[in-house]
């Protein structure tokens, strides 16, 4: 053994030129995340050793800070907080069920706080240009996300959340599951948008079918669609 090294917050050990990756059992006492917390506060730990606090264990085929830290950069740290259906993340991360349900109680724990607590207005949203600056942690992501904005009759943001991940289709993006969550938090309108990996900002064919038919699903519902967006790595396009 030549020690220790950390390579993209992992612990690695090197025997004879090959690296392995070290279980938390087997770190040295200050690179544990939870005895860290313990002796320091959570300020000192990144985020994936605070979420791997919250997970306690890995699984049989990933350690538990290979997790937390795959979990954060394929999910993107500030989509992960938006996401309320412990399935999609099982079936996006490839995660056990009971650890999708331990995030989404952590991030819902936080944001109910956060919002209680928070001593900034409400968040108001009339415009792709407005919906693009609070949606700035979509830029980035390596996955296509499908993000709706519900509004109440003051362009308030009264809830935000990831409808889908993965390739944009109608068979994907249903108008139900996209106005489910303006029925229940009684929206009267709805900014949605999703991402290019690509950069490219031009609409495709599902893009538009998808739009049109959320527009018409709208008017039955009496829910007005403001916009659809596309977002690339530092600009945006509206397709309405």
């Amino acid at each position: 053994m030549n020690g220790y090294a950390i390579k993209s917050n992992n612990i690695t050990m090197k025997i004879k030129d090959r690296e392995y990756v070290l279980k938390v059992k087997d770190l040295p006492e200050n690179k544990k995340p939870r005895e860290k917390l313990i002796k320091h506060g959570p300020t000192l730990l990144e985020a994936n050793e605070l979420l791997a606090v919250i997970l306690k264990v890995g699984t049989k085929k990933e350690e538990v800070l290979q997790m937390s830290s795959r979990i954060f950069k394929e999910y993107g740290e500030k989509t992960i907080i938006s996401q309320t259906d412990p399935k999609e993340l099982v079936n996006s991360l490839d995660i056990p069920l009971d650890k999708a349900c331990q995030i989404v109680a952590c991030f819902e724990l936080g944001k109910r706080f956060f919002q209680k607590l928070s001593k900034g207005g409400p968040i108001t949203i009339r415009n792709a240009k407005q919906a693009f600056e609070h949606l700035t942690d979509m830029r980035n992501l390596n996955k296509e996300h499908f993000r709706g904005l519900y509004l109440n009759s003051r362009y308030r943001l009264i809830h935000d959340e990831i409808i889908s991940i993965g390739t944009l289709t109608a068979n994907v993006v249903h108008p139900r599951e996209v106005f489910k969550p303006a029925l229940f938090y009684s929206a009267v309108a709805v900014i949605v948008a999703h991402n290019h990996p690509s950069g490219s900002l031009k609409p495709t064919e599902s893009d538009i079918k998808v739009t049109n038919t959320l527009i018409e699903s709208g008017k039955i519902l009496g829910i007005n669609l403001l916009d659809h967006i596309i977002i690339g790595k530092n600009k945006y396009k509206s397709i309405i």
